[in-house]
């Protein structure tokens, strides 16, 4: 990105502070690096997902907007929570698809009239933030890494700044919550 170090900063400062035509700045600012965060998500999805990447953007950005009072740290503090409502975005569409696949508001029939279909994608995002919910019970810091890193698509550095802590620590937690998930995952 080719923007000035802290400029997202200072303009998710100035948002927050509702200083006029700030949010239209920062749109033009920070669209780019959201685009890579959602089409990053997006390759992991099913390839008949109904949500494109742009899509995806916008309904994020939308929840990022309504956060007018939150206190942004930094810019990855911003990448990071665009990255979990988008995450959260996708939780959603994928849930919507396995209730709709389950028969939701339809009438029922006979396990012998239906043919039986291959478990998709949505299956496993399901699974993968149910896993993370686990997860986050007993250790929520390695909850929070593993969105961070898998999904927000930050660096171990990054992923310190975000979460307060030494980039080793993010190192020795991302590593030992990826074993506990391909653990959780292939019961």
């Amino acid at each position: 990105m080719n923007q000035a170090p802290g400029e997202v900063t200072q303009l998710l400062t100035a948002f927050k502070a509702g200083e006029g035509n700030v949010e239209g700045k920062l749109l033009d600012v920070v669209y780019k690096e959201l685009h890579r965060l959602a089409a990053r998500h997006m390759r992991r999805e099913r390839a008949d997902h109904t949500l494109q990447a742009t899509a995806l953007i916008h309904e994020a950005y939308e929840h990022l907007v309504d956060q007018r009072a939150k206190d942004w740290q930094s810019r990855a503090h911003f990448f990071a929570v665009a990255s979990e409502i988008m995450r959260r975005i996708l939780v959603d569409y994928a849930r919507t698809r396995r209730a709709a696949k389950r028969g939701s508001g339809q009438p029922k029939v006979s396990l012998d009239d239906v043919p039986l279909l291959a478990p998709g994608r949505s299956d496993e995002l399901v699974a993968l933030d149910e896993a993370l919910t686990r997860l986050a019970a007993f250790d929520p810091r390695q909850s929070k890494v593993v969105e961070l890193r898998f999904f927000g698509g930050l660096t171990e550095d990054e992923t310190a700044e975000v979460l307060g802590i030494s980039s080793r620590t993010v190192k020795r937690e991302w590593s030992v919550a990826k074993a506990w998930l391909y653990g959780e995952l292939n019961k």
